[in-house]
């Protein structure tokens, strides 16, 4: 018997040893000298204690629905942040004002929006400006749970939303930012 070495008179180990030591030889000829040791990068996750929340004010005055309900959806959600992970909550307060002086561009304005109230024969439509004209408020607040997930976390990303029709807003306290939602001109 050989003693489990197979045929070549080496062990496993032996041979083991020898594809390590080649490996190390080819590390250490690309990097030029000593084998180098890279750390491996640690993925953090985020906690809600450590969270910080700002608070944003957006102007709607002439802005269009679709890019203001984008933009917003974006700062709700928190992906304007690094910290932002898909299965938290890690987006900032916004407060919309002058929500009946947003902008419905092309024919936007005859569009119906459907929904459903949930009892038989409970399908309900209204057009796009005619919700702007009666409850601007509800348009904007529409929009932008449109661009947000159908989910627990989207509705708690929801909750962060306050849309006003005038200018004026209870939230003075927070000490809001402006946050600037306009096309940028090249």
């Amino acid at each position: 018997m050989d003693g489990g070495r197979g045929t070549t008179g080496r062990s496993s180990v032996g041979a083991l040893a020898d594809v390590m030591n080649s490996f190390e030889y080819r590390q250490e000829r690309i990097v030029g000298g000593a084998p180098t040791l890279q750390k491996m990068n640690r993925t953090t996750t985020v906690k809600q204690g450590s969270i910080e929340r700002k608070w944003y004010v957006v102007d709607a005055a002439g802005i269009p629905v679709g890019r203001l309900a984008g933009q917003v959806a974006q700062v709700l959600r928190g992906k304007n942040k690094p910290t932002f992970a898909y299965n938290a909550d890690v987006g900032d307060f916004v407060i919309i004002i002058n929500a009946s002086k947003v902008v419905l561009t092309g024919n936007k304005r005859d569009e119906l929006i459907y929904w459903h109230s949930g009892w038989p024969d409970g399908l309900k439509n209204v057009s796009r400006g005619k919700l702007l004209d009666e409850d601007p408020v509800k348009l904007v607040e529409k929009a932008v749970w449109g661009m947000t997930p159908k989910t627990k976390l989207g509705k708690e990303l929801f909750k962060k939303l306050k849309v006003y029709a005038g200018p004026d807003h209870p939230h003075a306290a927070q000490t809001p930012e402006p946050l600037d939602v306009r096309k940028e001109k090249k």
